[in-house]
């Protein structure tokens, strides 16, 4: 047994100590952070996780600077560490976050490879917590988590080599945290899966005046959701304020060539709001699916990296581009307007939009 800073938490779910987290070898912990300007400029992101039985930890932290693919750069600072079993410690390399107030306030501090970072999030609701995902190939469990959600303010500043940017009055974006079983880590030699894997996903966090809305699927290729559900939460409301429906819809438009949401109109009950994307932020900055940055991969003691994506060179169909968020301007009943994202990730068939094939472009 190892005891750890948690143990002195009144945090325990087992009969272990904090540093055990079940049985199964893709347990994690996660972080994760959007932010734009009201303009729908100065696109950032954080992803933060922790791999108890891998003894892993990682974060990521990326700025977009320029405007439009044609002149965009993603800048990423990626770094990888070993756990050590202590869990409370949420700092890997240059990157680190503090819980100011757990639910309503924290703080992430980057300062790594000729790129910093100060910013608080200040929640705007009680975050929602969506149903829980669990999805099965076979009798192999490939996804069993829970997942917390809130949309924000900002307040702090961005610098990448040397240019460092106060970040705008009302900047604006979301948050969340993720537990559960997820594929991390090298891959599993002997899943007895699909011959061609399949996943579809959509997310669309907003920021309106008032209101903060989302939704989310998770689908089967021929389109039947095995998880989805729209959350309407007005400012400073808690989950008795909320509205929901396990009814709502996407209609989606594919930009040519490519797997990537050129647009949609979302449809919750009576009201419509139509997502016209501004900009482009590749996932694999954060981590998710590149192939050298993967979550939870051994990088040894402690590895940083920085990469810097020209967004207009991006080949869409390559695997590891797939997983996108498109900044939006969204406009909803009666002209009220917003910024959100859609994020979208559609490996193998997905016969609503006429996808075939692990990668080909609509």
């Amino acid at each position: 047994m190892v005891l750890t800073r948690g143990d002195d938490y009144p945090i325990h779910q087992t009969a272990d100590p904090i540093a055990y987290a079940g049985s199964d070898r893709n347990f994690y912990d996660r972080y994760f952070f959007n932010g734009y300007a009201p303009d729908g400029s100065g696109f950032f992101a954080v992803a933060f996780g922790v791999y108890p039985h891998l003894d892993v930890a990682d974060a990521h932290f990326c700025a977009v600077r320029g405007q439009g693919d044609g002149g965009a750069v993603q800048h990423c600072l990626h770094a990888s560490r070993r756990l050590g079993m202590e869990r409370m410690e949420l700092a890997c390399g240059p990157i680190r976050i503090e819980v100011i107030a757990p639910l309503r306030r924290l703080r992430v501090i980057v300062d790594g490879e000729g790129i910093a970072a100060d910013l608080t999030f200040t929640g705007r609701a009680f975050p929602i917590e969506e149903p829980r995902f669990t999805f099965r190939v076979g009798a192999r469990t490939v996804m069993d988590y829970t997942r917390l959600t809130q949309n924000g303010h900002y307040e702090g500043w961005i610098a990448v080599d040397g240019a460092r940017t106060v970040l705008a009055p009302g900047t604006m974006g979301t948050r969340d945290r993720s537990w559960g079983v997820r594929p991390v880590g090298a891959p599993d030699p002997q899943f007895a899966g699909r011959a061609l894997p399949q996943f579809f996903w959509q997310w669309t966090p907003i920021n309106l005046p008032q209101r903060s809305l989302f939704f989310h699927v998770n689908a089967h290729a021929d389109g039947t959701a095995w998880n989805t559900r729209a959350v309407i939460a007005p400012d400073g409301a808690g989950p008795e304020g909320f509205v929901e429906t396990h009814a709502a819809r996407m209609e989606t438009r594919l930009a040519p060539g490519t797997r990537w949401p050129a647009g949609g109109e979302l449809v919750i009950g009576p009201e419509r709001f139509v997502l016209a994307p501004l900009a482009r932020f590749q996932m694999r900055g954060l981590g998710y699916t590149s192939p050298t940055w993967g979550h939870g991969l051994d990088h040894g003691p402690l590895a940083v990296e920085r990469e810097d994506i020209d967004l207009a060179a991006i080949d869409p169909s390559r695997p590891d581009n797939l997983h996108v968020q498109m900044l939006c301007r969204v406009t909803g009943p009666g002209g009220e307007a917003g910024l959100g994202v859609f994020e979208q990730l559609a490996i193998g068939d997905y016969a609503p939009l006429g996808l075939a094939g692990l990668a080909t472009p609509a």
